[in-house]
């Protein structure tokens, strides 16, 4: 490649041209994504998760290897990170980094109590108890499962999860009217 043509590639990099910018900090609302968007949503907080563990430090009695299987701690996580990128953002205020650790230390605490309430260990997971209020059917009794993989689990979990969102879809926009684009 000859300067001239860098110099234009790196132009129109500069100038936003050949590349998608990145999407500014949002809220993540678990139960309205599509599945595309939960894919990458599964994918940035998988990501941003294991920075977080070994940035800090963290044992799985705050954050556990199967935090993806518990709605408690990917809700928890989900805002934790939306609040990191919000506060590392180079247009934010000098000390909302220093806000962030703070919050993040009561976060911890919050954490702690949903893995406990969980039972999710670093080898084996369950599904979370759920108490039944009078006039429901009990709840179904919950048991221990080994997961010896935790990417393989991660990665299963959050397939079976984007194909029951797609199938959703399909199944959603197969009910439209093809002339109006309304549901009968």
């Amino acid at each position: 490649m000859d300067a001239e043509t860098e110099d234009a590639a790196e132009e129109s990099n500069e100038s936003g041209q050949g590349e998608e910018l990145p999407e500014p900090p949002h809220p993540v609302n678990w139960n309205l994504l599509t599945a595309d968007e939960a894919k990458v949503e599964w994918r940035e907080l998988n990501k941003w998760v294991n920075w977080l563990r070994r940035t800090y430090g963290l044992p799985a009695s705050v954050l556990p290897p199967f935090w993806h299987r518990h709605a408690e701690l990917v809700w928890e996580l989900s805002a934790l990170h939306l609040h990191w990128l919000c506060a590392y953002d180079p247009e934010e205020n000098g000390s909302a980094p220093l806000g962030w650790h703070r919050d993040f230390a009561e976060a911890r605490g919050r954490l702690r109590e949903w893995v406990a309430a969980s039972g999710t260990r670093l080898d084996r997971d369950r599904p979370t108890r759920q108490t039944a209020w009078p006039g429901e059917k009990p709840a179904p009794s919950v048991e221990d499962i080994v997961i010896p993989h935790r990417d393989a689990d991660f990665a299963q979990f959050t397939g079976e999860d984007i194909a029951a969102r797609r199938q959703a879809e399909d199944e959603f926009y197969a009910g439209l009217n093809p002339d109006t684009g309304e549901l009968p």
